[in-house]
C-alpha cells in the first residue's frame, strides 16, 4: 500500500543512490588491486637484491643472561629519567562523612 503511493522520481533517486555506492565500491576495489600489484612488484625487487648480499652477513650469537639484565636496567633507567610517568599531585583527598556518631548525638533529627 505504501509502495503504491511512491512516485517515479523517488524510485529514480533511490536507484541513483544505490548505483553511486556500487560504482564507488568498484573503484575502490580497482585502486586496492593496483596497489597490491605494485607492492608485489617492489617486494620481488627487494627479495632479488637481498639474495646478492647473502654471504656478507655474519653469524651473531644470542645475548647472554648478563647482557639481558644490563639491557633491562638500562631501559628502566631510561624510562625513569625521561619522565614518562604521569604526574601525581601527592595530596590525598579523603572524603569524610558529613555526620558522625558525635554529630548524631548533637542533632536529634538525624
Amino acid at each position: 500500500m505504501i509502495l503504491a503511493s511512491i512516485n517515479g522520481t523517488t524510485w529514480l533517486m533511490t536507484l541513483m543512490g544505490i548505483g553511486v555506492v556500487f560504482v564507488i565500491l568498484v573503484v575502490l576495489v580497482l585502486v586496492l588491486q593496483i596497489f597490491s600489484v605494485t607492492a608485489k612488484k617492489t617486494t620481488k625487487v627487494v627479495v632479488k637484491g637481498a639474495g646478492k648480499v647473502e654471504g656478507v652477513a655474519k653469524k651473531v650469537n644470542a645475548p647472554s643472561e648478563e647482557d639481558m639484565n644490563a639491557v633491562a636496567v638500562a631501559v628502566a633507567l631510561y624510562l625513569n629519567l625521561n619522565d614518562t610517568h604521569d604526574y601525581e599531585s601527592g595530596v590525598l583527598t579523603i572524603k569524610h562523612p558529613e555526620h558522625s556518631e558525635w554529630h548524631s548525638v548533637l542533632n536529634t533529627r538525624l
